[in-house]
């Protein structure tokens, strides 16, 4: 039977490094003799067209001959944008309708809007609008013309006043004027700004009910300003509060905002406020399921106490997560279990769950009750379903789904107009663009058409989006050759053996870090294929005795696998565990050294599952089942786990079968 694999990450696509056009210049010759016929061509016509994109943003003349491009409206986008506030009002409107319907007419109107409300063209903004605009800004925009060229009917203040409800945060200042004027028309009472003020006090935006307060009537500003005051710091007027379900609601959020701060001093407090306003189950579970969040996420010694005040009602995921990470942290096993019989069904079903339930039970001194745990949890694919299948001495579940389109309908989908489009900006580094024309082309296209197109981008190195392109079906999860792309094979293998680590360990590393993007950079200004920090790469190439001519040769494969391999291979030396190196890589030694300091004597699973960091967590897991995989793509037959995970020297010889029934 077919097992899906678990989402695999939240990575956002990689942002892209430019590539000088003298870097191409002395390139092309070095291309013209390694490329075939084919691939020559199109890397003439990308470097003729990057070499016109950064004319267009420049100012410059673009060649004639890329008038003819499939995506040359974006030329023309990248030469409009220079002068929005002087663009005439005709060529604006002309842009929009030529192209309309396309994503590079949405992305000029944005802009469009935006320079046409700085300008206080009003009605241009209105004749440039489009419905479906969802952007609170342009939204805000778009009121204001109206309101501005005397179109205040009754369906503009039904649409500020729905904007006004829209959200308890704050608004962009475009906002304020359209909300002026609801108010100077009298459609913005005190019952609207209390219906916000209530938004605002759920997502504990200070600032919002301050604002709010100050518009508030003369007999109500005062109480809603001493609301807002006792969400920034508690305070004991709170007790001579009315008895209101807004009262409650500001007291028990307040007072919840305070725990993540100080969960005791939190906890003292409740009884007498709860006692004064009426609290519910509600309002008491508010406040102390973030004292026990808090206090449980440093694993304090009030944990387990504060976990259990906690009515059963306010507990989510998140909670049922944490009350057995708490009790596996004490290792208390029969705790744990209940912790997890207390989970409902779909989340006690997952294989993390079904492992621990597995491991607590067997640990709690009942092995023959957890061979059918472990047995349920190695159906899956992941990194618990690995350990569970080593356990049971099966084979790692994978039911790869074969993906073979004919000829005809790949050639349909590659000749798809957006898709070409969006090709051809990834391929010139336009990633935010081309992302744009990726989303559009994909609402035309089927299931079929869908993967054919991830595995077109794959084939022009945009290897994420077999991670954003897939996924809208439960069997896609089982295009492993899509989801697990795989380049620089030679490299990764001989910058291991050099350095002495798992090749597989090293391209579940890449496939973590940046999707087998060369030109990953992240907002940190972590770099390339292994994500590497300009300061780290430095020092790594220094001690290796490697030339160092600046951050940006991070962007080059060979650079930034040698530089991130010898970086790893230190973690290792290090941490002498590969999973605690995974997570110091991926956390950096402070917290890691906490970890290891906090719980010294736990098992692997164990210790990894009671990381306090959710993304270090998961990136674990992650890189060692990836590692699992990568074996897989790699050689066929994979290194067990348990061993692998411990550094321990191990033989790939553990089999690949879908599991059946």
């Amino acid at each position: 039977m077919p097992m899906p694999m678990p989402q695999t990450c939240r990575d956002t696509p990689p942002a892209r490094r430019p590539m000088r056009a003298r870097a191409l210049r002395v390139l092309l010759p070095a291309l013209a003799l390694a490329l075939p016929g084919a691939a020559l061509a199109q890397a003439l016509d990308d470097s003729a067209f990057r070499v016109a994109m950064q004319a267009a943003e420049r100012g410059q003349p673009v060649a004639p001959a890329m008038q003819s491009h499939p995506a040359s409206a974006w030329l023309e986008l990248a030469a409009l944008r220079r002068n929005l506030d002087t663009l005439p009002v005709t060529q604006g409107r002309d842009f929009i309708t030529r192209h309309q319907g396309q994503p590079v007419a949405e992305v000029f109107r944005e802009g469009w809007l935006r320079a046409l409300a700085k300008r206080q063209e009003w009605a241009a903004v209105r004749e440039a609008w489009a419905p479906g605009i969802t952007n609170a800004t342009l939204r805000c925009i778009e009121l204001d013309a109206r309101a501005r060229t005397g179109a205040t009917d009754a369906q503009w203040t039904r649409d500020a006043q729905a904007l006004w409800r829209s959200s308890g945060s704050s608004l962009p200042n475009e906002c304020d004027a359209p909300f002026a004027t609801l108010a100077a028309r009298g459609s913005l009472g005190d019952d609207l700004r209390w219906e916000r003020f209530d938004l605002a006090v759920a997502e504990q935006d200070v600032g919002v009910m301050r604002t709010i307060a100050r518009g508030l009537s003369a007999g109500q500003q005062a109480l809603a300003e001493d609301y807002a005051a006792y969400m920034t710091a508690p305070h004991a007027r709170a007790l001579q509060w009315p008895k209101t379900a807004r009262s409650r609601l500001v007291a028990s959020h307040g007072l919840a905002k305070f725990a993540k701060a100080d969960p005791l001093a939190a906890e003292r407090q409740l009884p007498a406020l709860a006692d004064a306003l009426g609290f519910g189950e509600t309002e008491n579970g508010r406040v102390l399921y973030q004292a026990a969040l808090w206090t449980v996420a440093s694993y304090l010694p009030d944990s387990a106490r504060l976990l259990g005040r906690v009515p059963e009602s306010a507990y989510d995921e998140r909670l049922h997560e944490w009350r057995v990470r708490e009790a596996l942290a004490r290792k208390d096993w029969s705790a744990a279990l209940t912790a997890i019989r207390k989970m409902g069904d779909s989340q006690r079903s997952q294989s993390r769950w079904t492992w621990f339930q597995a491991r607590t039970t067997e640990l709690a001194g009942d092995r023959n009750a957890a061979q059918p745990l472990f047995r349920a949890a190695a159906k899956n694919p992941d990194f618990h379903g690995f350990l569970a299948a080593d356990r049971v001495d099966q084979p790692y579940a994978l039911c790869p789904l074969d993906f073979s389109p004919s000829t005809d309908a790949r050639a349909k989908v590659a000749a798809d107009p957006g898709l070409t489009r969006a090709l051809a900006l990834y391929r010139i580094d336009r990633p935010g663009w081309a992302t744009r024309e990726w989303t559009a082309a994909l609402r035309n296209f089927d299931d079929t058409q869908r993967r054919i197109a991830v595995q077109v981008a794959q084939e022009n190195g945009w290897y994420d989006r077999g991670v954003f392109g897939l996924g809208r079906q439960p069997e896609e999860t089982r295009l492993y050759t899509l989801r697990f792309p795989l380049t620089q094979q030679a490299l990764i293998e001989r910058e291991s053996q050099r350095h002495g680590l798992d090749p597989a360990w090293v391209a579940a590393e890449i496939r973590a870090e940046s999707t087998f993007n060369p030109n990953a950079r992240s907002p940190a200004d972590a770099r390339g294929l292994m994500q590497v920090m300009p300061a780290t790469g430095a020092a790594v190439a220094r001690r290796l005795g490697l030339g160092w001519s600046g951050p940006d040769s991070l962007f080059d494969p060979a650079t930034n696998v040698a530089i991130g391999t010898a970086y790893l291979r230190e973690k290792k030396d290090m941490y002498t565990l590969p999973y605690v190196a995974i997570a110091a890589y991926n956390a950096g030694p402070t917290p890691t050294g906490r970890w290891l300091a906090q719980r010294p004597d736990l098992d692997p699973d164990i210790w990894i599952e009671t990381i306090s960091y959710r993304e270090t967590r998961e990136y674990v897991a992650r890189v060692l089942a990836f590692s699992v995989l990568y074996d897989w793509r790699m050689y066929g037959q994979a290194a067990p786990l348990e061993p692998r995970m411990r550094g321990a020297p191990a033989q790939r010889n553990k089999r690949f079968a879908c599991p059946t029934g």
